[in-house]
């Protein structure tokens, strides 16, 4: 473990992230979410000394840790930007459409959400940060002392999936009008007061934290660009492996997915002789979704929520 953080990260679906990428001693991967590196760490195991590996991260400390691991292995690179931004940083390295697979393990990190100072979690106060990139964008807080009342409604309705949208963020914007937020302990009071409705075994701040840390962010933005930089950045017969943590991520995984293993032929004359190959599939879906394991579950709970989806590019 990195002593860069003293915040301990459980790997989601670890194993079986790593096999769905089917990997091959002498390829080139990319671990877009670099986390702690738990996945990069058991891809490094099953390359050979021809292979390759890259990390992204948003995350100071993340890329602190991932630092450390390449400063012990030469086959590792990390880089601090979105996985997003992955077809910029691989048309400098000559590496697009020579990736043998990428692996996105989507969402925020157990250290990122135990760590109180980041802000992501309404369970330990902290300041209202929540950016994954504390150097770059707006804060939590700056966003909440000048969104309209419409527009953070918005934000915990589409991204927090939260029924009760509009009545909170009216509590909101009549709360800073005395005094500003800045910690996550009183946002979460104004939000926990406001929900009339209480979910049994979830706290009820929860689905706005979510929504305001995915519009924060970026989150939703990030990895619809992410997917098609990673499309074009695989080689023929590469791997992508996603893992989601909530409905929203996994929605847009899978129809990516699916949209590109159905390929446009249905827009085609079905009496067409030949089919034009840009009508053809890019993609092939490998299994079926797979979540965490009854042994996975007990041993860490943040796992329920994930589901994995794999795809393997034809062309």
């Amino acid at each position: 473990m990195s002593q860069s953080s003293p915040f301990r990260h459980v790997t989601v679906l670890l194993d079986e992230a790593v096999e769905g990428l089917a990997v091959r001693a002498d390829g080139c991967y990319l671990d877009g979410t670099f986390g702690r590196g738990g996945h990069s760490r058991l891809i490094l195991s099953r390359l050979g000394s021809g292979g390759r590996l890259l990390g992204f991260d948003k995350d100071p400390l993340a890329i602190a840790t991932g630092n450390e691991l390449a400063a012990e292995d030469g086959r590792f690179v990390v880089v601090q930007r979105s996985f997003a931004e992955l077809h910029d940083e691989l048309a400098v390295r000559g590496l697009v459409g020579q990736v043998a697979g990428i692996l996105l393990d989507l969402g925020v990190s157990s250290p990122q959400l135990d760590d109180a100072e980041r802000g992501f979690s309404f369970l330990n106060d902290g300041p209202l940060d929540m950016r994954m990139d504390p150097s770059r964008g707006v804060s939590a807080a700056q966003w909440i002392a000048s969104a309209s009342a419409e527009e953070i409604a918005r934000v915990f309705k589409e991204y927090g999936e939260e029924r009760f949208a509009k009545r909170m963020a009216n509590a909101v914007v009549q709360r800073r009008a005395v005094k500003p937020f800045e910690r996550t302990a009183d946002l979460a009071a104004v939000l926990t007061e406001a929900n009339p409705a209480w979910e049994k075994g979830k706290n009820p701040a929860t689905r706005a934290f979510q929504g305001l840390r995915i519009h924060i962010n970026n989150e939703l933005g990030d990895l619809e660009r992410g997917l098609d930089a990673a499309l074009e950045a695989l080689e023929v017969g590469g791997r992508l492996v996603v893992i989601s943590f909530h409905s929203l991520e996994d929605r847009i995984v899978k129809q990516f997915m699916r949209r590109h293993a159905k390929g446009e032929m249905d827009k085609l004359p079905r009496d067409l002789p030949i089919i034009p190959k840009a009508f053809e599939p890019r993609l092939k879906l490998i299994g079926k979704p797979q979540y965490a394991s009854e042994m996975e579950l007990k041993a860490n709970p943040r796992s329920r929520s994930a589901v994995m989806r794999i795809a393997e590019k034809l062309r």
